[in-house]
């Protein structure tokens, strides 16, 4: 019999050491590795099911001379199963590819679960599907289809935490789609540790791997998060995966942001957008209005900008609260943005514009919960920091977007025309944007002003 192998694997990020330390060789941590005994592999069911004959579109491809790899490939193609929601297959980039392993992560209670059982029912009409659950009883999962008003076709449910188990159920029904809900709950028979722990994490999401690739079957895992929104166990769970996909929302707030951070198949930070309903989630056709619920009066301190977040341009309200500090060291608060950027702005103005903030509180928001990372929004913030210091308010069919240089320059951001299409489609008449990203022809009904510097920028947006 082959010796046992022991491994110490960090749960952080999944680096492995030959032997136990207190800090991680990989990322550094503290106290994070944990024990591993590799065994060797026995001929079992899991092992029969995923060593069984490559299938045609698995058959290796070997490149004429001169052809290129596309070429060579030309004769297979990425079959994608539709998922019955336009958010859902655009964060996918178009519907789940066959045979791919997608990883759903997010806070409990923000509608993994009820996303995947929506799933699941709109393809059984169709398809063979297996929802297998390590969490709810099957009698708890049909109650909540029906609270749902969900009618399942050919959906097979199944309370079973071996993971031995549910893929040979999956191989015997020949599903298209098989849901785990959640890894953290799965065990295989090879692994002598508990569920949850870095050895059968790793190893299940493994397995599942191997079999999707081996079977051509889409599945589709839940996984738990941390207290710091990362998914639970280590790191190596995103990198064994095809697509990680990232439930966010705001507490109390009705709207979800799924959030794709990674897809071999499709585009990266797309954004899909839904609302918790009483039938479960659905999706937002128009997500601007999400981000728009401004006051009926024009209030100081208020900029819409249009921000680009995955592959769609998206109108944002900017609101700034500039008030005289009570104290020798002004606060400085931003939410949705950079807190850096913010009192670099500060800076920029109070120097190239002659607008000084060194005595007031400024507290900067991004309405809706969005988190912005791009450039374009500094000129929206410096407007709005300006109105709100001057008790100034815009008009509200005023938008704006571009970047500020530390010299005081407007300078231009991506994709500057397809916002100016989204706000003439949203019905807005004015636009203050960076002089290199201003079009060569007007679109009618709208004013364009295109500024070099911030002092033209304020002026053309205060007179």
């Amino acid at each position: 019999m082959a010796k046992n192998q022991t491994l110490y694997v960090c749960s952080a990020c999944g680096g492995e050491s030959l032997k136990w330390q207190g800090q991680c060789p990989h990322c550094q941590e503290w106290n994070t590795l944990s024990r591993l005994s590799i065994g060797a592999a026995g001929a079992g069911p899991l092992t029969a099911l995923s060593t069984r004959a490559a299938s045609a579109e698995n058959a290796p491809v070997v490149a004429a001379e001169g052809d290129s790899l596309a070429a060579a490939g030309s004769g297979f193609s990425a079959r994608r199963l539709m998922l019955g929601m336009g958010e859902l297959d655009r964060v996918f980039g178009g519907g789940v590819v066959a045979g791919s392993v997608t990883l759903l992560g997010g806070e409990p209670g923000i509608g993994k679960s009820t996303l995947l059982l929506q799933v699941a029912a709109g393809l059984a009409a169709e398809h063979a599907v297996v929802y297998a659950s390590g969490e709810e009883s099957v009698p708890q999962i049909a109650a909540r289809a029906t609270r749902l008003g969900l009618v399942a076709g050919k959906l097979v449910l199944v309370c079973e935490s071996s993971l031995d188990a549910i893929l040979s159920l999956a191989a015997e029904r020949s599903a298209a789609v098989l849901v785990i809900d959640s890894i953290q709950t799965m065990t295989l028979a090879a692994i002598d540790s508990s569920a949850g722990s870095v050895a059968q994490l790793r190893d299940a999401t493994a397995a599942l791997v191997r079999f999707a690739k081996a079977s051509g079957m889409a599945v589709l895992i839940v996984g738990h998060v941390t207290k710091d929104g990362a998914i639970a166990g280590p790191k190596m769970l995103e990198h064994l995966v095809d697509t990680v996909l990232y439930f966010e929302s705001d507490a109390g707030s009705r709207f979800r942001l799924l959030r794709a951070t990674k897809n071999r198949f499709g585009p990266v930070n797309e954004l899909g957008f839904f609302a918790m309903t009483g039938t479960g989630l659905k999706e937002v056709r128009n997500p601007s209005a999400i981000f728009l619920s401004r006051n009926p009066e024009p209030a100081p301190g208020s900029v819409v900008m249009v921000a680009r977040e995955g592959g769609r341009p998206l109108l944002v309200e900017v609101q700034a609260l500039v008030d005289h500090s009570a104290f020798g060291a002004p606060r400085r608060v931003a939410q949705g943005l950079d807190a850096n950027r913010v009192s670099m702005l500060l800076a920029v103005l109070n120097r190239h514009a002659a607008v000084p903030f060194g005595d007031q509180d400024v507290f900067v928001n991004i309405v809706g919960g969005l988190h912005l990372t791009e450039t374009a929004t500094d000129l929206p913030v410096a407007l709005a920091l300006v109105g709100s210091l001057r008790g100034r308010a815009l008009p509200p069919t005023l938008v704006s977007f571009g970047e500020i240089g530390l010299t005081g320059e407007i300078r231009p951001v991506v994709h500057g025309e397809e916002r100016l299409r989204e706000l003439q489609k949203q019905g807005y008449q004015r636009v203050i944007l960076p002089a290199d990203n201003a079009p060569r022809a007007t679109p009618e009904g709208m004013q364009i002003a295109a500024v070099r510097t911030l002092r033209e920028a304020l002026d053309a947006a205060f007179g």
